[in-house]
């Protein structure tokens, strides 16, 4: 299980955030004392207001007491978790560290700056920008004389469209972004948190109809031309029925897809109900449940075919035509639309996104200068001028190497509050990050790496000594340390348990049977038709021994010459009734051959010894003789001129599935087929007949149903395997209520009655 999960399941299970110091303070009452060891008031308070805080029950004598005891079960287990010395282990702390990275990143940027950037973000988001660029590329740390020849050319490229060459055909001609040449550097519109954020502040700052300055990103130099600005759209909330069909597949597929949606959409024009649509034919399963709803989306975050075809909605409850993405066809439904959320309900997404956006650099440079400043860092010049000198093409080759007791390398490079940083301490850096740079200068890959050297020594010097300096971010890695080890214990001692330990759930299952029960269930097939004529249809067939398999093709065999040569005229088709048969294991074949007139003949006739040779080869690679029907239909006349057709090759299913895929075939959704064991709820159909065996017609939704109930089932116990996620849940509630049983005779637990009761809202 990914980490970040794992341990986001350990926390959702803790019912409060034990963040408070393991020291109780000083004059703070005690409120619990597990083995000895007190329990603060304010702490239990803290952690207690943290998640109850909005709850109506809040303080009531109940909810205190409720979250008293569920706070002791936790304190109970990470006790046991340290006595077992689970903190100690490698991967304990390993896992720890790796989460104490990712909760300094709030610490590690310039709150001031941040925030203004968040404004930014806001303002700009009330805005798309339609706009199309051209590309030179160029590495962020490329050499100065690459970075020189790309920027020559960019402008150069900018002299020849302001003179009037059009934009979209120097797009095609000169970017050297891949997709320029089909859609000439056409980006759509596009907001804010799009785009790198260079890109993106000149897209805004430039005005309509004008191309800008050159650029720089991290992809090279760009020349950006701004088309239009509008308002932007806000978002949509939709629902979409799906029929899947992805690039590739057969024309069959292609049309059997088109013919589907288009059918439905016929239905849905008719007046027919949209959710139970979806749920009987959308192929999106996570959502044809929910009424094929989806989460709402902006420009820019969705398919632009479904996202066009959306945002044309204007009113709630239209319907698109069918509109086709990379996934399929779809309808889509319009649910709400929504104008752009206000500041302050946004600004903590927005906090997040710019955090994780190119625009989190601008803070960054921000943090490095203040932390220069406040950890007192100090440079000394010559050490650094010495360190450029050992640069040379081994660097740029990846070879760099340099002798760790030479004299010079024990100089001080810098110092951050007085803490020496030597010149070896740079070179093992160095030797650890440097890479083949090619024909890049020596010495400014060096600059380049100091920089970085520079950089990630002053963030690592602060994320050490966050603790000292935020009570909260200390309190936070707490929270995660123990969420960790009651992950880990309740792991071994509970969910994985549970699940292993087959023959202590055979047992569990054994005692507690009787809780797991089914109700009266009937065997039954449901047959859900479009019209009262394909019910009728299907009534006359239903009973049949075999169906056509319409869409796997036949085949006829045309002799070019009388004389009879079964190895060259017939056995050389038998390879392709192999492969066919092997498809469906329902299918048979039917065979039927003639003789022509005038043909050689032996006491046997030829069409049947055709037959015979054939029938005896497919026997022979392993074809049952039970799937194969054949028809003699003896001589027949030839027309003049023309070849008889001696041998024909007709598919048959023993399955009826067979008779609905040709019938969907014509025309989608005229039949559905779905069989199974099924009780009171299941299924809306069978809930709505008599339950009796044999067949009953039903008509519910515009639609034709044939049931056909095969057995009743009369309630009893449910298998192990029938019930197992049920009992394996229970089992585990079971194990947990047992080891806190054992956990609270070994760690003895006192409550502080009175304490309690101060809580208490009266």
């Amino acid at each position: 299980m990914n980490k970040l999960i794992a341990v986001g399941v350990a926390l959702s299970l803790i019912p409060f955030a034990n963040i408070a110091s393991d020291k109780k303070k000083p004059n703070d009452a005690t409120i619990i004392t597990i083995a000895g060891k007190p329990i603060g008031s304010t702490e239990f308070k803290y952690v207690y207001n943290k998640n109850n805080a909005n709850s109506p029950e809040a303080f009531s004598e109940k909810s205190i007491k409720e979250y008293l005891e569920l706070y002791v079960k936790f304190r109970l287990k990470v006790k046991e978790a340290e006595v077992l010395g689970i903190d100690t282990t490698k991967s304990f702390n390993n896992e720890l560290n790796g989460y104490k990275k990712q909760l300094a990143q709030p610490y590690l940027t310039e709150k001031s700056v941040t925030e203004n950037l968040v404004k930014e973000a806001y303002a700009r988001l009330q805005e798309e920008v339609k706009a199309s660029h051209i590309l030179i590329r160029v590495a962020p740390d490329a050499d100065p004389k690459d970075t020189l020849a790309a920027y020559n050319k960019i402008i150069d490229i900018r002299k020849k469209v302001e003179v009037g060459q059009d934009f979209e055909a120097a797009a095609k001609q000169y970017s050297e972004d891949p997709s320029a040449k089909s859609n000439g550097g056409s980006l759509g519109y596009f907001t804010a948190l799009q785009m790198v954020y260079p890109f993106e502040d000149a897209a805004f700052k430039t005005t309509i109809g004008k191309i800008s300055q050159p650029l720089r990103t991290k992809f090279g130099y760009h020349l950006l031309k701004v088309y239009d600005k509008r308002k932007a759209q806000g978002e949509v909330k939709t629902a979409h029925i799906m029929i899947r069909y992805a690039a590739g597949t057969s024309p069959a597929d292609s049309i059997s897809a088109v013919q589907r949606i288009n059918e439905i959409a016929k239905k849905l024009k008719a007046g027919q109900i949209w959710e139970t649509l979806c749920n009987e034919f959308s192929e999106d399963n996570n959502s044809k449940a929910k009424g094929g709803e989806l989460p709402a989306f902006s420009t820019g975050n969705m398919i632009p075919s479904f996202e066009d075809a959306a945002f044309k909605l204007n009113n709630i409850g239209d319907i698109s035509d069918p509109s086709q993405t990379p996934y399929g066809y779809h309808l889509i439904k319009l649910l709400e639309k929504k104008p752009m959320a206000k500041y302050e309900d946004m600004v903590a997404t927005l906090k997040t996104k710019v955090s994780k956006d190119s625009r989190s650099d601008l803070s960054k440079v921000y943090l490095i200068s203040r932390l220069k400043t406040e950890n007192k860092f100090t440079e000394f010049p010559k050490v650094l001028t010495y360190v450029y000198s050992k640069a040379d093409s081994n660097l740029i080759k990846a070879k760099f190497d340099f002798d760790k007791s030479a004299k010079l390398n024990a100089q001080t490079l810098f110092t951050i509050k007085g803490n020496k940083y030597l010149a070896k301490d740079f070179f093992g850096y160095v030797k650890t990050k440097q890479k083949d740079k090619g024909t890049v200068n020596p010495a400014f890959y060096m600059s380049q790496l100091y920089k970085e050297y520079v950089n990630e020594t002053l963030l690592a010097y602060e994320e050490a000594n966050l603790a000292s300096k935020y009570e909260d971010y200390r309190m936070l890695v707490k929270e995660y340390r123990d969420g960790i080890l009651l992950f880990s214990l309740m792991d071994s001692k509970v969910w994985t348990k549970a699940i292993e330990d087959t023959a202590g759930l055979k047992a569990f299952y054994a005692l507690n049977k009787d809780k797991y029960q089914w109700g009266k269930r009937v065997v039954a097939t449901v047959y859900n038709t479009k019209d009262q004529a394909t019910l009728d249809l299907l009534k006359a067939k239903i009973d049949s021994k075999y169906f056509e398999a319409n869409f796997e093709k036949g085949d006829k065999i045309e002799y070019k010459k009388a004389a009879f040569d079964v190895k060259a005229e017939v056995l050389k088709k038998a390879d392709e009734i192999i492969n066919v048969l092997g498809r469906d294991k329902n299918y048979v074949v039917e065979i039927t051959a003639s003789s022509e007139k005038g043909e050689v003949t032996t006491k046997v006739s030829p069409s049947k010894q055709r037959l015979d040779a054939l029938v005896k080869y497919l026997t022979s690679k392993g074809i049952d003789k039970a799937r194969i029907t054949i028809k003699d239909e003896g001589v027949k006349a030839v027309v003049k001129g023309k070849n008889a057709k001696l041998v024909s090759v007709k598919y048959l299913s023993t399955a009826i599935s067979a008779f609905e895929k040709g019938l969907n075939e014509k025309q989608a959704l005229t039949l559905q087929i779905k069989q199974g064991k099924y009780q009171k709820g299941d299924d809306t159909v069978i809930d709505a007949l008599d339950w009796k065996v044999g067949r009953a017609e039903i008509n519910k939704s515009d639609r034709f149903y044939l049931v056909d109930i095969k057995e009743l089932i009369e309630p009893g116990l449910k298998t192990l395997e029938e019930a197992k996620g049920l009992v394996i849940s229970d089992y585990q509630n079971f194990l947990e209520k047992e080891w806190v049983e054992g956990l609270r005779k070994k760690y003895p637990v006192v409550i502080n009655d009175a304490e309690v009761a101060k809580f208490i809202k009266k």
